[in-house]
């Protein structure tokens, strides 16, 4: 039986290491997505996203694994942003943040592969977040990884931007974007592993 590809093993924009601020150039990807704001801790409109995302997810995974190319889910990511970006590195005030979560579309499947797994999803239960395909390009960008609580994340951003981004001579571009290696329901919070991204320019 051929070996499920995982994508987030493979590929090198999904390498980080804990205390290194590397220089990465991340291709475009697709994505499924869904868009919220407010505290994901306590918003039901994240838990709808998440409800959304998995469900078309792994449908495209059981279509591509009958069509004989079996892969993993890739990690969970999500872009987040605010008015005032001292949401994120001082205030960490989470009712006032934005965000798109995102689990990634392997480049093999096609529109119509996507359109077809929402329609499957779709029979079992009704999607209640609004679910759309986004192409990222965010290019040239700056990666670290976070061990630990996404509390604790704080000082690590914002010494990515005050210090380590103008330091390098670059500037913030995108949004800020995390992707989630570990599972916050079956990993306990000091042991999260979560690659910390800044698109620049």
């Amino acid at each position: 039986m051929p070996e499920k590809v995982d994508l987030a093993r493979t590929r090198d924009s999904y390498r980080a290491r804990r205390g290194e601020f590397r220089v990465v150039d991340v291709p475009p990807m697709r994505y499924l997505a869904v868009d919220g704001s407010g505290d994901p801790n306590s918003s039901a409109r994240y838990r709808e996203a998440l409800e959304t995302l998995y469900p078309v997810a792994y449908a495209l995974k059981f279509a591509s694994k009958a069509a004989g190319l079996d892969y993993v889910v890739p990690p969970l990511e999500g872009l987040w942003w605010a008015d005032d970006m001292t949401s994120f590195t001082t205030a960490r005030d989470k009712s006032r943040w934005y965000w798109t979560m995102l689990l990634l579309v392997p480049e093999w499947i096609d529109d119509d592969a996507v359109d077809a797994a929402i329609a499957q999803a779709e029979k079992r239960t009704p999607l209640r977040g609004e679910l759309r395909v986004r192409e990222l390009d965010e290019g040239r960008c700056v990666q670290t990884l976070h061990i630990g609580s996404f509390d604790e994340e704080g000082p690590v951003l914002a010494l990515l931007h005050d210090e380590v981004i103008p330091g390098l001579g670059l500037r913030m571009t995108g949004h800020h974007h995390e992707i989630y290696l570990s599972d916050p329901r079956r990993t306990a919070p000091e042991r999260l592993r979560t690659i910390l991204r800044q698109p620049v320019g």
